[in-house]
């Protein structure tokens, strides 16, 4: 994948994303929030039809940090830092003058992505509970995140949300070693995406699921890119055949 088509997938998502967290703010909203994020809605809308996207950036860039006042920081907590992370990214690489420093703004949301997963999952790793399988337990049991009623009876499957708990700490930590293949890549992103759409499902975190898909094509490109200077090296002999 190439910057450009990377850089151009990410805003399409993006745009998506920040759409659907417009429509909270436009049903619910006061009247002032009603029309920030009326503007915000037509930024994006701008992005997705390619009009004046640098312009439509700058614009959210600005909304965003009047968000940040009027909400007191990143008020849905993960998905909205994911949010910014993003947005500021993908500004950096259209506004930029050269194209390194381009590229160096997208590498960096695709790290940022990798380590999202990773320090989530070396987090869990290292809590009792979750390798007991217990966090799990509780969250269906006792937390407000359930979407129904009916899917706290999981709690009583102990042994299946111990499987899951396992399953969820290695995918995170082991998903940097994605890197090393591009195929491997793919898979790891594919798992992540459902791993999100479960989220949205069990728990109607339904935010997680679009923003964190906005990242995948800086990490396609990254990957691709970081292959292509990995070979370049070994052909060059600065590595051991």
């Amino acid at each position: 994948m190439t910057f450009d088509v990377a850089l151009r997938l990410t805003e399409i998502v993006m745009a998506l994303a920040f759409l659907q967290q417009c429509a909270e703010h436009l049903a619910v909203g006061t009247r002032s929030d009603r029309l920030w994020f009326g503007a915000r809605a037509v930024a994006c809308v701008g992005l997705l039809v390619s009009i004046a996207t640098p312009f439509c950036l700058v614009v959210l860039c600005a909304i965003s940090l009047r968000n940040l006042s009027r909400f007191g920081g990143p008020y849905n907590g993960g998905s909205d830092k994911m949010s910014l992370l993003i947005l500021w990214c993908v500004t950096a690489a259209h506004i930029l003058p050269v194209r390194l420093w381009q590229e160096m703004a997208l590498a960096y949301l695709a790290v940022q992505m990798v380590l999202s997963y990773f320090i989530s999952g070396q987090i869990k790793i290292v809590n009792p509970a979750w390798r007991s399988g217990q966090a799990l337990v509780d969250v269906f049991a006792f937390s407000a995140y359930p979407v129904s009623e009916q899917l706290r009876r999981l709690a009583q499957h102990k042994s299946l949300l111990l499987v899951m708990s396992w399953a969820v700490m290695l995918f995170e930590v082991l998903f940097p070693l994605t890197l090393l293949d591009g195929t491997a890549l793919i898979i790891g992103l594919g798992i992540g995406a459902s791993f999100h759409l479960a989220n949205a499902c069990l728990f109607g975190l339904n935010r997680f699921f679009w923003i964190w898909l906005a990242a995948y094509p800086s990490l396609i490109w990254f990957q691709g890119r970081l292959s292509t200077i990995l070979t370049l090296q070994r052909d060059a002999g600065l590595f051991w055949p």
